[in-house]
């Protein structure tokens, strides 16, 4: 059985499968911070030099909490002026958004009777029916529905693709993240939380935590976290420039490859 979490531990659960050995986040030049009703945390990009990372240790550790979660943190602009300068001009992605639990011992119903819904842990040919949206890369596509990146349901029309619950990050012992999309001509029907309802089985284990995160402007997908009843625990702030590979499963073979090549070139064209 699980132990008890305060929302700051389960904020940092969360992202821990994105962190290397050294508690950095992997393969990041740029910073995410937490905050929530128990205080704020945060973890800076490996790729961030260590003089920089204490610069915005120090940064975040003398700015004072937010008066609330989705406040932005009083740090995160100092800290955004220390990345920039030493970005070499590079420009700085930002994102923001809530971060939910999914409640222990959730039982959730498909509210989607009229839609099938197939699962990564259906028989070959049944999977290999399904057509891309067209929204994925084909390799990645291919590595999806073999299972590689972790469990998935996808709601079919026919053949077709028109709303997926995946695990868009790393499946670990102590968590599991919910990654939800609908096609935008079947949206409003209940899809996404039907496919995540079938979804949470697959990864529910008596010691994982299963999150769900989105953008602040994503009212659709926080309706989908209401919808499911999910537990509220925070938000998080991201600064960051962008790798070669960003938009692909982190596990995909497509993305490792880019997101190498994308550092090659940072490092060649460094001074």
């Amino acid at each position: 059985m699980t132990e008890p979490l305060d929302d700051l531990a389960l904020l940092a659960l969360q992202i821990d499968s994105a962190l290397d050995a050294r508690g950095r986040i992997a393969g990041r030049f740029g910073l995410t911070l937490a905050t929530c009703n128990g205080g704020q945390a945060l973890w800076i990009g490996a790729e961030v030099p260590e003089p920089l990372a204490r610069e915005l240790a120090a940064a975040f550790d003398q700015a004072p909490r937010p008066v609330n979660p989705g406040d932005p943190p009083p740090a995160l602009e100092r800290c955004a002026q220390l990345l920039a300068a030493a970005g070499g001009g590079d420009a700085l992605e930002r994102a923001a958004g809530p971060s939910y639990v999914f409640p222990p011992g959730a039982r959730l119903a498909s509210e989607a009777a009229d839609a099938a819904i197939i699962a990564s842990d259906a028989p070959a040919a049944e999977r290999a029916r399904i057509v891309n949206p067209g929204n994925w890369e084909p390799i990645e596509w291919d590595e999806l529905i073999a299972g590689q990146l972790g469990p998935w349901t996808i709601a079919v029309d026919g053949a077709r693709a028109i709303s997926i619950c995946h695990t868009p990050g790393p499946l670990t012992e102590r968590a599991a993240e919910c990654g939800v999309w609908t096609d935008p001509a079947y949206r409003g029907r209940g899809l996404a939380a039907a496919t995540a309802a079938a979804w949470l089985p697959l990864v529910r284990t008596p010691d994982r935590r299963v999150f769900y995160s989105t953008e602040f402007t994503n009212v659709s997908s926080q309706r989908v976290a209401q919808r499911l009843q999910l537990r509220p625990i925070g938000w998080t702030w991201r600064l960051y420039r962008p790798l070669r590979g960003a938009g692909l499963h982190p596990l995909c073979s497509l993305a490792r490859t880019r997101q190498a090549a994308s550092q090659v070139a940072i490092v060649t064209s460094s001074p």
